[in-house]
């Protein structure tokens, strides 16, 4: 399955109760919709691809369209955009433990059976004498 046909069910399950329920937002029929999510949005008509896409709010970004912007990613991007040299630092530093977290975890499940999250420490706030308890991932392999 292409990248946009993956894009597009997950937005349409995230977005709309059903795809017949999208099918009829959209005005396109059933049955094109169906065609479309099982053969591969690409062998679509180029009309039907950009309403899906309009639509749902993704908007392709590079000439060979081999990578898709849904609001959630446009909005992180123009958060990212937004930071400074540090911010940036700090997120790139965070994306790396991540996707080598989820790299050398395969198959694992992360259901939640394999973590535990509970406060670490306790943060007063000088906003009002709040408290903020942040919370620290446990795994059974790494221990804080």
């Amino acid at each position: 399955m292409d990248n946009l046909t993956r894009i597009v069910k997950t937005e349409i399950s995230r977005q709309y109760k059903s795809v017949r329920q999208f099918a009829f937002a959209v005005n396109i029929p059933l049955s094109t919709i169906n065609s479309a999510l099982h053969n591969g949005i690409g062998g679509s008509s180029f009309d039907t691809v950009v309403q899906i896409c309009q639509t749902l709010g993704i908007k392709a970004i590079s000439s060979d369209a081999s990578f898709y912007l849904t609001e959630d990613t446009q909005q992180l991007l123009d958060q990212y955009a937004q930071l400074d040299d540090y911010g940036r630092h700090t997120i790139a530093s965070v994306m790396k433990v991540e996707y080598d977290r989820c790299s050398t975890q395969g198959a694992r499940s992360t259901s939640g059976s394999d973590y535990e999250l509970r406060p670490s420490v306790n943060v007063s706030s000088d906003l009002g004498g709040s408290s903020v308890e942040p919370l620290q991932v446990l795994s059974d392999h790494h221990s804080l």
